[in-house]
C-alpha cells in the first residue's frame, strides 16, 4: 500500500451512470499512488464523462473531433506568487468511460486496471510528464509501470498473448 501525499483532496464527478465505473475511493488510491513521493499536497478533480462530452472537450481543447480516453488539464496558477510558492491545486482529469470500456475490451485488460492506468497517466501529465518524444515517452511509461506495479497491476504496455 502506498502512503501518498500528506494532503490529497480529490473530487470525483460522474456525468453518466456509475454502472461499471470504479468508485471514488479507487480513483483516490490510484491518484495517490501516482503522486507518492512526487508532491506533498495536491487538489485535483476527476470527471467521468460520456462519449458526447468527451468528444466536445477534445474538439474544443485539442482540435481533435473524437472522444479520447483521458484528458488532463493542469491548473493555471495565479501570477505574482512569491518564488517557490506552490498551491496544491494540480488540475483536472476527464476520463471518457465508454472509450475506457471499449479499449479495455479490445486490449483484453480488466476495466479497473485500465481505469487505474489512465488515472496514473493523467496525474503524471498534471505533474508535467509528457510523451512528446521517444525518450520522454519511455521515461513516463516506465514510471507508469512502477506505480501500477505498486498497486499490483500488470504492465499496461505489455501485449497480451
Amino acid at each position: 500500500m502506498t502512503q501518498g501525499p500528506t494532503h490529497l483532496d480529490i473530487a470525483v464527478g460522474y456525468a453518466l451512470p456509475r454502472k461499471g465505473i470504479p468508485s471514488a475511493a479507487s480513483f483516490r488510491r490510484w491518484a495517490s499512488a501516482a503522486l507518492d513521493g512526487r508532491i506533498r499536497e495536491a487538489d485535483l478533480a476527476i470527471r467521468l464523462v460520456d462519449e458526447d462530452e468527451g468528444r466536445a472537450l477534445n474538439r474544443h481543447y485539442r482540435g481533435k473531433d473524437y472522444a479520447t480516453n483521458v484528458l488532463s488539464f493542469p491548473a493555471d496558477l495565479p501570477e505574482g506568487l512569491p518564488e517557490g510558492v506552490r498551491l496544491p491545486l494540480l488540475g483536472d482529469l476527464v476520463i471518457c468511460a465508454p472509450v475506457v470500456a471499449r479499449e479495455a475490451n479490445e486490449q483484453h485488460k480488466r476495466p479497473n486496471d485500465h481505469y487505474a492506468h489512465l488515472t496514473v497517466h493523467g496525474v503524471l501529465h498534471l505533474l508535467g510528464w509528457d510523451h512528446e518524444n521517444d525518450k520522454d515517452a519511455e521515461a513516463m511509461e516506465q514510471l507508469e509501470r512502477d506505480v501500477l506495479a505498486s498497486l499490483g497491476i500488470d504492465d499496461p504496455y505489455r501485449l497480451p498473448g
